[in-house]
Protein backbone atom coordinates (compact mmCIF):
# COMPACT_ATOMS: atom_id res chain seq x y z
CA UNK A 1 0.00 0.00 0.00
CA UNK A 2 1.32 3.66 -1.02
CA UNK A 3 2.23 5.56 1.82
CA UNK A 4 -0.27 8.12 2.15
CA UNK A 5 1.69 10.66 3.99
CA UNK A 6 4.86 11.90 3.82
CA UNK A 7 7.16 11.56 6.81
CA UNK A 8 7.91 15.40 7.13
CA UNK A 9 3.62 15.60 7.90
CA UNK A 10 3.84 12.69 10.37
CA UNK A 11 6.61 14.62 11.78
CA UNK A 12 4.43 18.34 11.87
CA UNK A 13 1.16 16.47 12.71
CA UNK A 14 3.61 15.04 15.79
CA UNK A 15 4.92 18.81 16.88
CA UNK A 16 1.61 20.40 16.73
CA UNK A 17 0.01 17.51 19.16
CA UNK A 18 2.72 18.26 21.55
CA UNK A 19 2.12 21.75 20.89
CA UNK A 20 -1.36 21.47 21.92
CA UNK A 21 -1.27 19.52 24.91
CA UNK A 22 1.84 22.05 25.87
CA UNK A 23 -0.73 25.11 25.53
CA UNK A 24 -3.60 23.31 27.69
CA UNK A 25 -1.32 22.63 30.38
CA UNK A 26 0.80 26.07 30.43
CA UNK A 27 -3.34 28.01 29.95
CA UNK A 28 -4.38 25.73 33.16
CA UNK A 29 -0.64 26.52 35.27
CA UNK A 30 -1.40 30.36 34.34
CA UNK A 31 -5.01 30.15 35.65
CA UNK A 32 -3.81 28.57 38.93
CA UNK A 33 -1.01 30.74 39.58
CA UNK A 34 -1.79 34.15 38.33
CA UNK A 35 -5.55 34.44 36.94
CA UNK A 36 -7.45 33.18 40.08
CA UNK A 37 -7.09 35.14 43.00
CA UNK A 38 -5.00 34.02 46.14
CA UNK A 39 -5.86 32.71 49.08
CA UNK A 40 -6.13 35.45 51.38
CA UNK A 41 -6.24 38.08 49.13
CA UNK A 42 -8.93 40.69 48.86
CA UNK A 43 -10.39 40.88 45.61
CA UNK A 44 -11.38 44.54 44.31
CA UNK A 45 -14.73 45.25 43.97
CA UNK A 46 -16.49 48.10 42.15
CA UNK A 47 -17.69 49.06 44.99
CA UNK A 48 -15.95 48.06 48.95
CA UNK A 49 -18.41 45.80 50.35
CA UNK A 50 -17.68 44.58 53.30
CA UNK A 51 -18.94 41.02 54.85
CA UNK A 52 -17.80 42.08 58.46
CA UNK A 53 -19.78 45.17 58.34
CA UNK A 54 -22.88 43.67 56.86
CA UNK A 55 -22.64 39.95 58.35
CA UNK A 56 -20.67 40.83 61.46
CA UNK A 57 -21.74 44.14 62.70
CA UNK A 58 -25.25 44.59 61.67
CA UNK A 59 -26.28 40.51 61.72
CA UNK A 60 -27.41 39.92 58.18
CA UNK A 61 -27.87 36.82 57.43
CA UNK A 62 -26.17 35.60 54.14
CA UNK A 63 -29.81 34.81 52.82
CA UNK A 64 -30.69 38.45 52.52
CA UNK A 65 -28.27 38.70 49.82
CA UNK A 66 -27.68 34.88 48.21
CA UNK A 67 -31.19 34.06 48.09
CA UNK A 68 -30.98 31.19 45.63
CA UNK A 69 -28.26 29.72 47.81
CA UNK A 70 -30.77 26.88 49.32
CA UNK A 71 -32.58 25.86 46.21
CA UNK A 72 -30.01 26.36 43.32
CA UNK A 73 -26.66 25.66 42.83
CA UNK A 74 -25.54 29.13 42.45
CA UNK A 75 -25.94 30.87 45.92
CA UNK A 76 -26.91 34.67 44.05
CA UNK A 77 -25.70 37.60 43.60
CA UNK A 78 -27.81 40.51 44.78
CA UNK A 79 -29.74 42.90 42.59
CA UNK A 80 -29.47 46.65 43.30
CA UNK A 81 -32.57 47.06 44.51
CA UNK A 82 -31.50 44.61 47.46
CA UNK A 83 -28.27 47.00 48.30
CA UNK A 84 -31.02 49.94 48.34
CA UNK A 85 -33.77 48.66 50.88
CA UNK A 86 -31.17 49.91 53.62
CA UNK A 87 -28.82 52.81 51.04
CA UNK A 88 -32.04 54.56 50.38
CA UNK A 89 -32.22 55.70 54.01
CA UNK A 90 -28.64 55.31 55.38
CA UNK A 91 -25.60 56.14 53.99
CA UNK A 92 -27.71 57.53 50.38
CA UNK A 93 -25.71 60.30 49.89
CA UNK A 94 -22.05 58.44 50.64
CA UNK A 95 -19.55 58.57 47.70
CA UNK A 96 -18.71 55.14 48.13
CA UNK A 97 -21.73 54.44 47.24
CA UNK A 98 -22.03 56.46 43.75
CA UNK A 99 -21.94 53.17 41.52
CA UNK A 100 -25.16 51.36 43.50
CA UNK A 101 -26.77 54.40 42.69
CA UNK A 102 -25.83 55.06 39.48
CA UNK A 103 -26.80 50.96 38.79
CA UNK A 104 -30.43 51.50 40.32
CA UNK A 105 -30.89 54.91 38.42
CA UNK A 106 -29.51 53.09 35.26
CA UNK A 107 -30.63 49.61 35.71
CA UNK A 108 -27.37 48.58 34.34
CA UNK A 109 -26.61 45.58 37.23
CA UNK A 110 -23.22 46.08 39.30
CA UNK A 111 -20.67 44.13 37.80
CA UNK A 112 -18.99 42.28 40.75
CA UNK A 113 -15.98 40.06 40.19
CA UNK A 114 -15.89 36.78 41.40
CA UNK A 115 -14.05 35.39 44.40
CA UNK A 116 -15.05 31.86 44.10
CA UNK A 117 -14.76 30.45 40.28
CA UNK A 118 -14.53 27.04 39.89
CA UNK A 119 -13.84 25.75 35.94
CA UNK A 120 -16.60 23.98 34.06
CA UNK A 121 -15.46 20.69 34.39
CA UNK A 122 -15.98 20.94 38.42
CA UNK A 123 -19.64 20.97 39.26
CA UNK A 124 -20.99 22.35 42.68
CA UNK A 125 -24.23 23.08 43.58
CA UNK A 126 -24.75 25.09 46.95
CA UNK A 127 -28.41 24.01 47.53
CA UNK A 128 -27.45 20.25 48.15
CA UNK A 129 -24.68 21.09 50.83
CA UNK A 130 -26.93 23.47 52.44
CA UNK A 131 -29.78 20.51 52.97
CA UNK A 132 -26.79 18.44 54.08
CA UNK A 133 -25.80 20.54 57.18
CA UNK A 134 -22.33 21.99 55.57
CA UNK A 135 -21.91 25.66 56.91
CA UNK A 136 -20.75 28.37 55.11
CA UNK A 137 -17.87 28.97 57.00
CA UNK A 138 -16.49 25.53 55.65
CA UNK A 139 -15.43 26.79 52.45
CA UNK A 140 -16.02 30.64 52.57
CA UNK A 141 -14.32 30.71 56.64
CA UNK A 142 -15.34 33.73 58.51
CA UNK A 143 -16.96 36.16 56.08
CA UNK A 144 -18.42 37.85 59.30
CA UNK A 145 -14.35 38.98 60.22
CA UNK A 146 -13.34 40.32 56.33
CA UNK A 147 -13.84 43.52 56.01
CA UNK A 148 -13.12 42.88 52.37
CA UNK A 149 -13.80 39.06 50.34
CA UNK A 150 -11.24 36.91 49.64
CA UNK A 151 -10.95 33.09 49.00
CA UNK A 152 -10.98 31.62 52.19
CA UNK A 153 -9.75 28.23 50.39
CA UNK A 154 -8.15 27.20 47.07
CA UNK A 155 -10.40 24.61 46.61
CA UNK A 156 -8.16 22.28 45.44
CA UNK A 157 -9.51 18.64 44.35
CA UNK A 158 -7.48 16.79 47.24
CA UNK A 159 -9.58 19.45 49.42
CA UNK A 160 -13.03 18.73 48.54
CA UNK A 161 -12.27 15.41 48.68
CA UNK A 162 -11.03 15.42 52.16
CA UNK A 163 -14.63 16.32 52.99
CA UNK A 164 -16.08 14.13 50.69
CA UNK A 165 -14.25 11.07 52.36
CA UNK A 166 -15.12 11.81 55.42
CA UNK A 167 -17.80 14.62 55.79
CA UNK A 168 -19.11 13.88 59.79
CA UNK A 169 -17.00 16.55 60.91
CA UNK A 170 -18.03 19.15 58.84
CA UNK A 171 -21.59 18.00 59.18
CA UNK A 172 -24.27 20.86 61.23
CA UNK A 173 -27.85 20.90 62.21
CA UNK A 174 -29.49 22.59 59.11
CA UNK A 175 -30.64 25.78 61.12
CA UNK A 176 -27.26 26.45 62.03
CA UNK A 177 -26.05 25.80 58.80
CA UNK A 178 -25.33 30.15 58.31
CA UNK A 179 -24.57 30.69 61.80
CA UNK A 180 -20.90 31.64 61.81
CA UNK A 181 -19.80 31.08 65.72
CA UNK A 182 -21.48 27.48 66.03
CA UNK A 183 -19.57 24.50 67.26
CA UNK A 184 -20.43 21.06 67.81
CA UNK A 185 -21.64 19.87 71.22
CA UNK A 186 -20.34 16.66 70.91
CA UNK A 187 -18.09 14.39 69.20
CA UNK A 188 -20.28 12.03 68.13
CA UNK A 189 -22.98 14.69 66.50
CA UNK A 190 -21.90 14.53 62.51
CA UNK A 191 -22.36 10.66 62.47
CA UNK A 192 -25.80 11.24 64.13
CA UNK A 193 -26.48 14.13 61.50
CA UNK A 194 -25.19 11.49 58.34
CA UNK A 195 -27.51 9.32 59.50
CA UNK A 196 -29.86 11.28 59.70
CA UNK A 197 -29.47 13.59 56.73
CA UNK A 198 -29.07 10.32 54.76
CA UNK A 199 -25.36 11.18 53.42
CA UNK A 200 -23.94 8.54 50.98
CA UNK A 201 -20.80 6.56 51.45
CA UNK A 202 -17.89 7.69 50.67
CA UNK A 203 -17.44 5.53 47.52
CA UNK A 204 -20.07 7.53 46.28
CA UNK A 205 -19.39 10.98 47.09
CA UNK A 206 -15.82 10.48 45.87
CA UNK A 207 -17.22 9.02 42.65
CA UNK A 208 -16.02 11.42 39.55
CA UNK A 209 -19.24 11.70 38.39
CA UNK A 210 -20.31 13.58 41.34
CA UNK A 211 -18.17 16.47 40.33
CA UNK A 212 -17.59 16.14 36.83
CA UNK A 213 -20.77 15.77 34.94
Amino acid sequence: MAQVFRPRFDLAFRLASWGLVAAVVGGLVAWHQWIRPAVGAPVEQPVPFSHKHHVGDDGIDCRYCHTSVETSAFAGIPPTTTCMTCHSQIFNDAPMLAPVRESLRTGAPLRWNRVYDLPDFAYFNHSIHIAKGIGCVTCHGRVDEMPLMWRNEALEMQWCLGCHRDPDPYLRPRDRVFDMDWQPASATLGATLHRAYHIRSSNQLTNCSICHR
